[in-house]
């Protein structure tokens, strides 16, 4: 059976990315738990949420299986700022942040009551037609649990990290940064609450995202918390509220909306998503979805509709793959260009 000795010896070698030093040395190791050659471990490292604390994570599995563990779990935790003072960490230097009253960026907010309307596939087209239209974009995919923005745009590379940056990765125009280019082989996040607020906010004040005119947020679907961390976090924000034309999912919608004017940010509009399905064969079109969620949705919301958007799908290139993104002139690609044109209009930039 797995001693304790056994595993502060297999983590002897792993460093604390910001000290340098073993975490065995750093006092790092808060707690050790073995059960029948399972072991539970909480870790303290000078800084969490970040793109390094992923790969400390991956390390320390990959040891203590090799030492003999059959299932690793972790837990997180910081070390105090004395500590970190103590084993000669570096000093905070205050950076421009995006989050900084002054800086100029917009922030879209793209959100929905549900899952399944829509609105990732909506956030990649707006930020593409914003950067088609020759503004300087963004996307971040705060859409924690739920990231796809870079699987929608064909994004294969893995942002670099120098020091404390992070240089997000650029595909059409947009820079990207997700969640999920931190995870592995796609899977689970289990993180709870409040240390997916620090990554938010690592992915707001640790990215090099350079000069923005808009930055595009796909948030996850509904009320949860880090919708309402995002909310609260930002010091302005536009909305856009994305539904499918069904009752139910116009109604749920409302609530994302209501989050919104709660705290005091604008609502640009809605989308309505699968508004309908046109044949290409008779030009007939078909209401799959019912019709009037959007309308009513609107109506609730003291808002205009931005545009209805039929089921479709782009034309995928096998050589320059993006299964979500539509190209300007595909017919669902000008809707967009004009949901665009409407967004830069009303918010005069």
């Amino acid at each position: 059976m797995l001693t304790e000795e056994q595993i502060r010896e297999a983590l002897q070698n792993i460093e604390d990315p910001d000290l340098h030093k073993s975490i065995v040395d750093t006092g790092g190791i808060r707690e050790i738990k073995i059960k029948e050659d399972n072991v539970s471990l909480k870790i303290a490292l000078a800084k969490t949420g970040t793109a390094e604390q992923m790969q400390v994570q991956q390390k320390i599995v990959q040891v203590v299986k090799e030492a003999g563990a059959e299932s690793v779990g972790l837990r997180f935790d910081t070390l105090s700022d004395e500590e970190v003072r103590e084993l000669g960490g570096p000093q905070e230097e205050e950076k421009a942040s995006l989050l900084s009253e002054d800086n100029p960026v917009e922030f879209i907010a793209v959100t929905s009551g549900k899952g399944g309307v829509g609105k990732s596939t909506v956030s990649v087209n707006i930020a593409v037609a914003l950067a088609n239209a020759g503004k300087k974009v963004g996307i971040i995919d705060a859409d924690i649990y739920g990231f796809s923005v870079p699987d929608m745009m064909g994004i294969e590379q893995r942002p670099t990290v120098q020091g404390e940056t992070i240089y997000p990765v650029e595909r059409f125009g947009v820079k990207v940064i997700s969640m999920g280019f931190f995870v592995e082989d796609n899977a689970p996040v289990v993180w709870r609450g409040p240390m997916l607020g620090k990554m938010l906010n690592n992915f707001f004040n640790e990215v090099e995202w350079g000069d923005l005119d808009y930055l595009i947020l796909d948030l996850p679907p509904g009320t949860g918390d880090v919708a309402l961390d995002v909310h609260t976090m930002l010091p302005e924000c536009k909305e856009l509220v994305v539904t499918t034309p069904h009752a139910t999912a116009a109604f749920v919608a409302a609530r994302a909306g209501a989050m919104a004017i709660k705290t005091n940010h604008q609502i640009l509009g809605v989308i309505e998503n699968m508004a309908y399905f046109e044949s290409k064969k008779t030009g007939e079109r078909e209401y799959i979805f019912g019709q009037g969620g959007g309308e009513r949705l609107t109506e609730e919301l003291k808002t205009e509709m931005l545009g209805q958007i039929p089921l479709g799908q782009p034309e995928v290139d096998q050589e320059d793959f993006a299964p979500s993104v539509y190209e300007s002139e595909h017919p669902i690609g000008k809707i967009y260009n004009d949901i665009t044109d409407r967004i830069m209009e009303k918010i005069g930039k």
